[in-house]
């Protein structure tokens, strides 16, 4: 366990638990607090967001696995983004919170000071929902919105609302990272996708694993980064049927594409320390590596 961090899984928490937890918040002595799968009751959950929201400290908050479990617990964790000011990176995965929870969400994740990394997988969501995500990846020059955005396994959004995530990830000025991993995206939406990222200027890793996809929309990510300038540094299309040589040839130019800034970026003189360092790796086919605040599991 890291310092300043609580982390139970899976737990039915007990009152004494849940005042450790409180009176660490309240102390501004916990970044990180992780009680992904556990059971407690709604008025010890109450408790637990009024200390969220008195809390200075607190930078990542895992709520995974069905821990926000109806509307008026979503209403209790809004309420406390509301006034939270520290919170960086949020973890829903696995709540069932509908475009009703989302709506109710909307203005305290759009509005928090704070906030660069989400995740919504899982959530049962729809259209609607996916609307008012894609408000929180505002066009350049806007304001500042999300840096890192997990929407896996929400079978719901229709490819009208894929459509409009890709328009608005192409106009996404901060956007680094995006999981659409699991949804059955097909083709199609994939060769919007690979428009949205042929746009974007800051989108360095796509997750498209198991969602659908076949050599045709693989060809069109292939030309994509063969010939137009990009920012993206990790492909996942895993689980697909895409050739073993399609995804070898993607994974190679990428790499390239590392090679290349690396060199840019290397001073005339290189110090014994950069000397050391080494380029980062590129996978195509295994999971992504840490998101902005990984310091606890989903």
């Amino acid at each position: 366990m890291l310092p300043g961090s609580i982390q139970i899984s899976g737990e039915s928490l007990s009152g004494a638990e849940i005042r450790d937890i409180c009176d660490g918040l309240k102390d501004n002595s916990v970044r990180l607090l992780s009680v992904r799968g556990c059971q407690l009751s709604d008025r010890d959950f109450g408790r637990v967001c009024r200390g969220v929201s008195e809390s200075h400290s607190l930078a990542q908050l895992n709520l995974n696995l069905g821990v926000v479990s109806s509307m008026s617990r979503t209403k209790q964790l809004s309420d406390a983004l509301n006034t939270n000011r520290s919170l960086h990176t949020l973890f829903l995965h696995g709540s069932p919170l509908t475009d009703a929870g989302l709506v109710t969400l909307n203005s305290s994740l759009s509005s928090h000071p704070s906030l660069v990394c989400l995740d919504l997988g899982d959530c049962m969501l729809g259209d609607e929902a996916l609307r008012l995500v894609c408000g929180m990846l505002p066009p350049d020059g806007a304001k500042s919105g999300l840096r890192e955005l997990t929407l896996s396994a929400n079978p719901g959004i229709s490819s009208k609302g894929w459509a409009r995530l890709a328009i608005a990830v192409a106009h996404s000025s901060q956007l680094r990272v995006l999981n659409l991993d699991y949804n059955p995206l097909g083709d199609q939406i994939a060769g919007m996708l690979a428009v949205a990222v042929a746009s974007s200027r800051t989108l360095e890793v796509l997750d498209l694993e198991g969602t659908g996809l076949t050599n045709q929309s693989a060809q069109v990510f292939l030309d994509m980064v063969e010939n137009y300038p990009t920012s993206l540094r990790v492909l996942v299309l895993s689980e697909n049927a895409v050739s073993p040589e399609l995804q070898q040839q993607i994974c190679d130019l990428l790499s390239e594409g590392e090679e290349d800034d690396d060199k840019e970026a290397l001073p005339l003189e290189p110090s014994p320390a950069s000397s050391k360092s080494s380029p980062q790796m590129v996978l195509l086919t295994s999971g992504l590596g840490e998101s902005l605040l990984a310091e606890t599991e989903m």
